[in-house]
């Protein structure tokens, strides 16, 4: 049996400590499954400890070195995994970002391309067909507005959220993700479609998506699980991971 070896770049902020568990275990369930596939984690890190607008801004320009080196590691696939960091710049400023960061990893001589948590969580919301999502955050609420606001400029309604309200970033890693399985139950889903159990590639939430999803009887996603689909279909694998939602179902 040939193995396809695959290996994954993350530029994530310094502080950051849940990038590197949560991706790792979802490609994880895929390589106990499928024996034929395997990945590695390879990670950039941008300085930032504290989630503020002028922090996060400061810690964007870090991510062109980030994407530098990680071409260096001739990645198959490339993932800026910040998604309140692109979402507080402006509209579509994923989409800059994105294009930005691949020139530069072209430019080294790497053909692969840099996808966004903030774009990916656009990205999964098309594909699951979805315009009205409520949502969670772990963010303040001036921030969890410009999250809001630049969904909104994508066409797409978030009936209703919940700030947590936890600006330092080690200790948005440590909430407790289990948690969110009572917190989603405070959402108004009378209109809603779907839920971003964490809008926060930060923020754990993978223990719970499986659990909510068939609480809710709506889809759940995250900014991570959102992450990993578009990884997958850059890599032009099947987008199927095990117990992490609708959207890793393997359907889209």
């Amino acid at each position: 049996m040939i193995t396809k070896n695959y290996r994954i770049g993350l530029i994530v902020p310094s502080s950051n400590t849940t990038m590197e568990k949560e991706i790792p275990e979802m490609l994880g369930r895929r390589q106990r499954m499928i024996e034929s596939e395997t990945f590695t984690f390879h990670s950039s890190r941008m300085r930032m400890k504290t989630v503020s607008k002028e922090e996060l801004s400061r810690m964007d320009i870090e991510s062109d070195r980030c994407a530098l080196e990680l071409s260096d590691a001739q990645c198959d696939s490339l993932a800026y995994a910040c998604l309140v960091a692109i979402m507080s710049q402006g509209s579509h400023y994923h989409i800059t970002s994105e294009r930005r960061l691949t020139e530069i990893v072209h430019s080294n001589g790497l053909a692969s391309s840099v996808i966004s948590s903030a774009g990916a969580l656009v990205n999964a919301i098309d594909v699951l067909g979805v315009k009205k999502v409520a949502m969670i955050t772990p963010y303040m609420k001036p921030l969890t507005q410009l999250v809001i606001d630049y969904l909104e400029s994508f066409g797409i309604q978030v009936v209703d959220s919940i700030s947590l309200e936890v600006s330092d970033n080690l200790e948005v890693g440590r909430l407790d993700p289990f948690n969110l399985i009572d917190i989603a139950k405070q959402l108004d889903l009378t209109d809603a479609d779907a839920v971003i159990l964490s809008a926060c590639v930060q923020m754990q939430s993978l223990p719970a998506i499986d659990i909510v999803e068939k609480e809710l009887n709506l889809p759940v996603l995250s900014a991570a699980t959102s992450t990993v689909y578009q990884i997958l279909k850059q890599l032009n694998i099947q987008t199927y991971v095990p117990k992490a939602g609708k959207l890793l179902s393997g359907e889209f």
